[in-house]
This record gives structure tokens, sequence and C-alpha cells, in this order.
């Protein structure tokens, strides 16, 4: 079935209307003529467009960018049916402001309504599309921007007409285990889930919350597991004042020491639970630091994208895509920076492609919309690879809030264990948010929550109500909300800003 976007089709009203030299709006669109031929290969043909009397000769020229400024080029590149479109598609979104956008459709509208309009079917359609519908929509709604636009399947004889929500709907669910440790424990004793996932083992936490002398949360502290002789587990508290640590893969510690602003504690630790066999059980174990110093807050907030760029992730790049600007409208600020590193696998175009943090959000955008989905073809990738060089190399700061959201479908290389970069996370304080997408296996969804575990984070996954991309995996989790997920990437920002 062809699918298309009401958006691309008043891409085309545009077009007509750039042609016929229609006042401020063919002055602005200075790219126009270059996407042409990709036009005329999509069905509009230059030599349909009628003459047009635009309903104002002086539309003003750009001075704003039109919504989401990608937004031609996302939906350009999000259908085949207009491959040939390429990086011309935004040239709307780079010339036009909403107001000439307005103008070029009350324009077209006029025409499209006339008999005279040779472009027209019998029934006011063209290529199978109410235009007239189309521009009206966009000439006379005020709030009209590209999460207006519709994906309009065209059906197959004797069916009907079908929609799906447009590309940055994406619904996901959100999970943290720390919060409903008692669920995640009878999973595991139980034997219906099993650790450890690719090295880690997130079974065996320590639950620590440092507060000063009068109560209150002590964010940024220093914790530290151990026995005699070394360090086991490292984290950092969160805003609440918060951190878990792990023994890990044979590793027990006896003691937990707690540092911030040269104050230090240290307590000594119960062993883990065993049942009447001597198994070792997933419990709890929760002790409480204070500490005679000052709350230590950082200012600052470092959010990396890692991101699976293989075939299959498609709809997750478009989202990226058309969504990035709104994330950071509504979670960022001035001191707020974005890094993004995207991976695919071995003997793919590369392994990974990493971009240093800046504050420079066109930046970030410019190089999400140059990237598309391609290579890949078997389950695992390059997780491993990514991690490591996201974890380490990476010029993450000290004192920051540091947030990495991995988005991807398919579980690492089997050979790889990830317990050292995993505990380097976690010393690190950075919050590992993992964003399960379509496709994905049970195994993806264990170690996807093995990393949120140990690095204080919260597992994310996409779920199949917004009817876009493939099928979902549903986690082995208790009740959970549907949401878009831009509203929960958003909301796991502002809940570890500090």
């Amino acid at each position: 079935m062809k699918k298309m976007k009401r958006l691309f089709v008043f891409a085309a009203l545009l077009t007509m209307l750039a042609y016929t030299g229609c006042g401020g709006v063919s002055e602005t669109l200075t790219e126009v003529n270059s996407a042409a031929p990709a036009v005329a290969e999509n069905g509009i043909s230059p030599d349909a467009i009628p003459e047009v009397e635009p309903k104002s000769a002086e539309a003003p020229a750009a001075e704003e960018a039109f919504a989401r400024d990608d937004v031609m080029y996302d939906i350009a590149v999000a259908d085949d049916d207009f491959g040939g479109y390429g990086e011309d598609a935004d040239f709307a979104g780079d010339a036009v402001d909403m107001d000439s956008v307005r103008e070029g459709a009350e324009a077209a509208l006029s025409v499209i309504k006339s008999a005279e309009s040779p472009a027209m079917g019998a029934e006011g359609e063209y290529n199978g599309f109410d235009i007239a519908d189309v521009a009206g929509e966009i000439a006379y709604d005020d709030d009209y921007d590209d999460s207006d636009a519709e994906i309009i399947i065209e059906p197959e004889p004797g069916e009907e007409p079908q929609t799906e929500p447009a590309v940055g709907l994406l619904t996901a669910g959100e999970w943290k285990d720390h919060d409903n440790w008692g669920f995640f424990s009878n999973l595991v004793n139980t034997g219906i889930i099993e650790f450890p996932s690719f090295g880690i083992e997130p079974t065996q936490r320590i639950a620590v919350t440092v507060t000063d002398n009068d109560g209150n949360p002590l964010p940024n502290a220093e914790i530290t597991l151990s026995d005699d002789s070394q360090s086991v587990y490292r984290a950092r508290t969160d805003k609440n004042g918060r951190a878990y640590v792990f023994e890990m893969n044979g590793q027990t510690g006896t003691k937990i020491t707690a540092s911030q602003n040269d104050i230090s504690q240290t307590i000594e630790i119960e062993s883990a639970l065993t049942d009447e066999q001597g198994n070792v059980q997933t419990g709890d174990r929760a002790y409480e630091i204070k500490l005679d110093t000052e709350q230590k807050l950082y200012s600052d907030t470092q959010i990396m994208f890692i991101v699976d760029t293989t075939g299959s992730m498609g709809d997750e790049m478009l989202f990226l895509q058309s969504d990035f600007s709104a994330i950071t409208d509504e979670a960022g600020d001035e001191h707020t920076t974005y890094a993004l590193n995207f991976y695919k696998d071995e003997g793919d175009v590369y392994v990974t492609n990493y971009s240093g943090f800046t504050s420079d959000t066109q930046e970030i955008k410019n190089r999400l919309n140059e990237e598309f989905a391609s290579g890949g073809g078997d389950d695992p990738e390059a997780v491993y690879e990514a991690l490591k060089e996201s974890i380490y190399a990476s010029d993450w700061a000290d004192e920051s809030v540091k947030i990495a959201f991995l988005i991807y479908d398919a579980p690492p290389h089997s050979e790889t264990d990830f317990q050292p970069i995993i505990e380097e996370a976690s010393a690190r304080g950075i919050h590992m948010i993992p964003v399960v997408s379509s496709n994905g296996s049970r195994e993806t969804e264990l170690f996807g929550r093995a990393l949120a575990i140990c690095t204080n984070g919260d597992y994310v996954f996409l779920t199949d109500d917004s009817g876009i991309g493939g099928s979902h995996l549903e986690p082995i989790i208790g009740d959970y909300e549907v949401e878009s997920l831009h509203d929960i990437i958003v909301r796991i920002i502002n809940d570890y800003k500090q």
C-alpha cells in the first residue's frame, strides 16, 4: 500500500505556487526548483501546474522556521515512495514561516476549488487525495504544525481507508524496578527471569540513602561498596540522596563508605539473604548514612542519545529527527548539553559514530537529519562497542547530571561482558535509560533492565498502541501507563535534573 502525509501533499501545493511566481512565497523558496525532478517522479508534473492568482502578492519573507523546520525532510525519507526527494525536501522548512504557508494555502485553495485547474480530478482530487481539504486545513488552522499530519494509507480495492498517527507519536511505557523491588525479587526467586545478562548481575542490590544531620537528602555523594582489600562497586546519590550498589558475579562486600565535600562515613553491612539450602536470594538490604556537610547540587545536565541505526530502526530515527527540538524546548535550558553516538555493527559503513557534547541544538539536529537507518541484517549489534565508547571515551563532566538514552532493538553479541562498563557508568553517576524498540526479544528486555537497575535508571519500552512499526514485546512487569515516548523522555530528564 502507498503511504503519504497530508503535509507532503501541501509541499506539492507550495511547489505549484512557486512555479507561478507567487509573490513573497516564491521569492523565499529559493531551492524549490532543485526539488522539481523528484516532485515530478512522484506524480506531480510541472506541466500540470495551473496558473495561480494568489490572494496576496506580498506574502512575508521568512523570519522564523516553519513549525519544526525538518518536517519536510522527515516526511520525504519516511516513505520509500519519496526516496528521491533527498535533502532538498527541507527547503520548505528553511524558507517559509507559518504566515507564508497560510498565504500560499489560501491562494492554492482558491485555484483548487475552481474548475479551471487541469491538475484536478472531477471530484476535486489530485492523485487520489483531497487537496482542497488539505490546503483548507493548513490555511485556516492557526495551530497547524506537523503534529496535525496524518499518514494516509490508500486502500486496496474493497478496503476501507485507514490512518496512522504521524511520526513523533510513538507510544511507550516506563518501569523502574527499584520502585517495585519486591515484584522484581519474586520474578528472580521463582525463576521467571534469570540473570546475569551479558555479565551484569542486578539482583544483589544494596540501597543507600545519604542525608545531612537534619535528615535532608545529599545528592552527588560518592558511595563505595568494598571488602577489606578492594572496591566492589561504586555509585553516586541522585537528587533524592539515593544510590544503589551491587554484589556481582561472586564479589561480596563488607562495608559501605559515603563521601562528600571531604567528609566521609563508613558502616558495616550484613551478608546477602539465603534460603534454607544456602542459595542466595534476591531481597533488600537498605542503609542510611548521615554526613555532617551541606548539599552539593549540579546545575549542568548532560544528555546523550546512543542509537542503533541499523535497518530496523527507521521509526525510532524518525522520532528523534521530528521530536528532538520539542524535547529540548521542554526539558533543556542554558545548562544542558547534548551528544549523539550512533552505532551499527562490524561490516557496516561504521561501527560507532560519536559526537561530543554541545549546547548547540541545531548542530545535533543537523547530525540527526543526516543519519538514516541502514545495515545490520543479523540480530546482535555493536552494543558493547557503543556503550564502551559512550562511557569511557566521551567527555562527561565530573560535576553534572548525566543521562544516557540507549535506543535499540537487538541484544549485544553473546561473548561480551558488560560488568566493567556498567560499574564505570555507575561510579560516574551516569543514569542509563534503555528504550527497547520493535522486534525486541526477552534477552533484549533483560539486558535493558539490568542496565537500568545497576545505574539507577529507568526502563522504557515501545508499545503497539501507536500503530507504528513492527510488533513490540510486552515486558514481564506490573501495571503501567501507556504514554507518548516524547512525554516519557521529557519527564525522565526533568526528574533527574537538579
